[in-house]
């Protein structure tokens, strides 16, 4: 029996891994997050057991585990996104591994991935930017000791911030001294969901946009230069006078 951590994606049920689709149809026992998860990931599933952990604490879904352990079952514990990013998989790990019940982490496509394409941008640009921090904004729960957002924003890199856009005033002005009121950014909610919606701005006029788009959760945050029209580098790897082990 194995408890498979399954990375369900940003909404789209099309994006989702064939290991994870997979296992979703052949598992006895389904847990998936159904505030983030939309039921279409289900689709084409066989379990007995469909449980929607919204709900639920922890040691409610610890019980289910358990339970289909105790009777040989595997478990698809399906969550948004890829859930080695804020999935909050790593109690459930911890509580695993103290009962011995064996797991395994299925990646998916995360809402950076999402809203990059959603926007036609790559996130790393020769020259502008070769660096991509993911991060949130500390509310509830506080940053570790060097994360902070300003901390983060001396490094000027394309930077994706989960959990913020209530608070996004605050995060414009830490990031405006780093990165110049003048900066391209953008606010996608829902990348991938039928409802997705986005604006772009720049630290100077973010705040009045998304106020009258309205966005008040389930929005993801990106800032950088290369999501405005500045000129950067061609890379190395197509370059005619590039040679490597596949081209002389």
């Amino acid at each position: 029996m194995t408890v498979f951590f399954i990375g369900a994606g940003p909404g789209d049920p099309e994006l989702i891994t064939v290991k994870g689709q997979r296992l979703i149809r052949s598992c006895p026992v389904i847990i998936y997050a159904g505030s983030l998860v939309p039921e279409a990931v289900l689709e084409g599933h066989r379990a007995a057991q469909v449980t929607n952990s919204a709900p639920l604490h922890l040691e409610q879904i610890i019980a289910l585990m358990k339970s289909a352990h105790e009777q040989g079952q595997d478990v698809a514990r399906v969550h948004s996104g890829d859930p080695s990013l804020y999935g909050a998989i790593g109690e459930q790990i911890r509580y695993l591994r103290e009962l011995d019940i064996p797991f395994e982490i299925i990646p998916g496509v995360t809402a950076t991935a999402a809203c990059a394409a959603l926007l036609g941008t790559e996130l790393t640009l020769p020259g502008l930017s070769q660096s991509v921090i993911l991060t949130r904004y500390a509310d509830k729960t506080s940053m570790p000791e060097g994360e902070a957002l300003a901390d983060l924003a001396r490094h000027k890199a394309t930077m994706a911030i989960h959990l913020g856009v209530n608070n996004l005033g605050k995060i414009v002005a830490e990031l405006t001294p780093h990165y110049g009121a003048d900066c391209p950014i953008a606010v996608v909610h829902r990348a991938s969901w039928p409802d997705q919606d986005w604006v772009r701005g720049t630290l100077a006029d973010i705040e009045v946009k998304v106020q009258e788009k309205g966005f008040r959760r389930t929005a993801l945050i990106l800032v950088g230069r290369v999501l405005g029209n500045e000129v950067f580098s061609e890379s190395s790897l197509y370059s005619a006078g590039h040679a490597h082990v596949f081209r002389r």
